[in-house]
Order: structure tokens, then sequence, then C-alpha cells
């Protein structure tokens, strides 16, 4: 857990200082950093798709994980909580929905979320987490001047989605091949370039739906 728990750090600092440079920074400046992050998570959305050794396999799993999302409608059950949490913290102003919403799907369904946690909980080295904290802290600098304090509660999603992953893994040591494993990050690279439409604002992808699809 301790590579999860750096990780969780790191977001609500890279937020806080994001939302503390937001009075020195321009919108126009916000909004264009927040593009470049759009334009390099399709990047790496790509990139880590393409590293799928059966696209069948990745197709398959797109089609009857967003089916059973979508069924269960994780999306709105997730805008829901944040909704509800945003109404209480009404005051703040900060759009908290949407930056909580934004960031904990970009931060938790990527591979390096997935082998991390796992490599976590099965061997307790946590230097994947590490590498993935002091990526999403810089992310939050630029999430949390444009999307406020909803970035830095994202940081409860991946306790609990990474914390459960690295326990889980422990509990099932041996269970998980190498061809799993590169499969389950094809498909997250798939949910990532999702995400990066989303935050292009190219087209609304109900990424939070294909989540089962992992």
């Amino acid at each position: 857990m301790t590579g999860t728990l750096i990780n969780a750090a790191t977001v609500v600092a890279g937020t806080a200082v994001g939302m503390a440079l937001k009075k020195r920074m321009p919108e126009r400046m916000s909004q264009a950093v927040l593009q470049g992050i759009g334009v390099f998570t399709v990047f790496i959305g790509f990139k880590m798709a393409a590293e799928t050794r059966n696209v069948l396999v990745a197709l398959f799993a797109m089609v009857i994980g967003t089916a059973i999302g979508t069924a269960l409608d994780i999306e709105g059950w997730l805008e829901r909580i944040a909704v509800g949490i945003e109404r209480r913290f009404a005051k703040s102003g900060s759009g908290l929905a949407g930056g909580f919403l934004a960031a904990s799907l970009l931060y938790c369904v990527g591979p390096m979320s997935i082998i991390g946690s796992i490599e976590d909980g099965l061997s307790g080295d946590y230097r994947i987490l590490m590498t993935k904290a002091l990526m999403d802290g810089f992310c939050s600098i630029a999430f949390g001047a444009a999307m406020g304090i909803g970035v830095a509660l994202s940081a409860l999603t991946i306790l609990v989605y990474q914390g459960g992953l690295t326990l889980a893994a422990a509990a099932v040591k041996g269970f998980l091949s190498d061809a799993v494993m590169t499969e389950m990050g094809a498909v997250g690279g798939l949910l990532i370039v999702g995400i990066g439409l989303n935050t292009l604002e190219v087209k609304k992808v109900h990424v939070g739906n294909m989540l089962p699809a992992i």
C-alpha cells in the first residue's frame, strides 16, 4: 500500500500547487496546458493499446465490458457521487464533479495503475507506483489550476482502486500471467484515448461505463 499512499499524496500536493498558481495563471494559459495534457493523453493511450498481442481479445473486452458498464450505469453512479459531494462543497464554486471524475478516471485506468498495484501486492515493490505518482503529481498541477479541488478528491479514488488491487494481488499471488497483464494494459490504453478525447472536448466518451472492459 506504500506506493498507493505516495501516489495519493502527490495528487493532493499537485492540486494544491495548481490552485495556488491559478491566481497567477491566465485562463487562456491554463486551458492551453489542459489541451496539451489532452493531446499527450491520447498519444499515451494509443501507445499502450498498440502493445496488445491479440486485437480480438481487446475488441471483445471493450464490447462486452462496455455493455456491462452501460447496463450498470457506472458512469452515472460516479457522476451522482461527484454531484453529491459537490453540493456539500457548493460554496467553493470549483466545478468539483468534473475535476473529480476526470482525474479519477485518468489516474486509475492506465496499465501503470494496474501493474504497479499488483506488483506492490505481489512483491512489495512499489517503484512503478512511485513513477506513476510523479506523473500524476505533475498532471494534478495543471488539472488543479483548471478544475479546482475536485482533482484532489480523486486521491480517494486512487486509495480505494489501487489499494484494492494491491490487497487482491496479495491474496491471489501467481494466478495472473504476463499475457493477461499485457491485454489489460492494452484495453486500459483504449480507455485513456477516450479520456483524452473528453479532455479535448472532441467527443463525449462514456469512459466510466467502459471500466469493466479492463
